[in-house]
């Protein structure tokens, strides 16, 4: 099967695409991702991990994380400019095998990036890819839109492309080689940085209440670990 062609936008439209998307929203974007960094993410990561951003974007994740050695992976043209200069960015199809070695990463992290990819098996190829270059006792953390609880809204964006769940998600990982570690069907609200900006201290609020998860939260966390 080849694997290696299928891409649903170029470059340039990726970057019409989040420019228009995140336009104005940069700096509020990085104060979110500083304060689920460090009130939550942290737990999994050491600093003197060596981490890998998978879709990173503008790079919010990434650029905030303390870590020893630090990769990045996106085919926007525009990530290059945004990243800290201690990050080496990888400009490609994150299907194709990854320039790293075997068992070179403690952690492979990603954000509302899965569902972006042009089919399932491109999926799986990359959790087999991300497999391959983490350590043992390494860890795939993954946050995206829960579409059992986003029936309709899912879709309200162009590039979505495969509809995920948190079972969904853990399924094909159990195939890619991972033991699943955690599973958060519900986490964050399906939109932490669009439209209305939540107060930044409600977020930290939210991140300490789990029952508010319940309620609110439309986002899966499914973390994959490496035996």
């Amino acid at each position: 099967m080849n694997l290696t062609k299928v891409q649903p936008h170029s470059q340039e439209e990726l970057q019409s695409i989040y420019s228009a998307r995140f336009s104005g929203l940069e700096d509020y974007r990085l104060q979110v991702w500083q304060i689920l960094v460090s009130q939550f993410f942290s737990q999994w990561i050491r600093p003197d991990h060596t981490v890998l951003d998978l879709g990173c974007g503008y790079g919010e994740f990434i650029n905030t994380v303390p870590a020893a050695r630090k990769f990045a992976m996106d085919l926007n043209p525009a990530t290059a400019n945004r990243l800290n200069a201690d990050i080496h960015l990888f400009s490609q199809d994150c299907s194709q095998p990854w320039p790293l070695e075997d068992a070179s990463l403690d952690v492979v992290f990603t954000s509302n990036f899965f569902e972006h990819l042009p089919n399932k098996q491109l999926l799986q190829a990359t959790l087999v890819e991300a497999f391959r270059c983490l350590k043992p006792g390494g860890r795939l953390i993954a946050l995206g839109p829960n579409s059992r609880f986003l029936p309709g809204q899912y879709w309200d964006f162009f590039d979505h492309n495969i509809a995920l769940t948190d079972r969904s998600l853990a399924e094909v990982m159990r195939m890619s080689g991972y033991q699943i570690e955690k599973v958060i069907p519900r986490f964050l609200p399906y939109s932490m940085s669009q439209g209305t900006r939540r107060p930044l201290w409600a977020l930290k609020v939210f991140l300490n209440v789990p029952t508010l998860w319940k309620i609110f939260g439309r986002q899966f966390l499914v973390i994959g670990r490496k035996a």
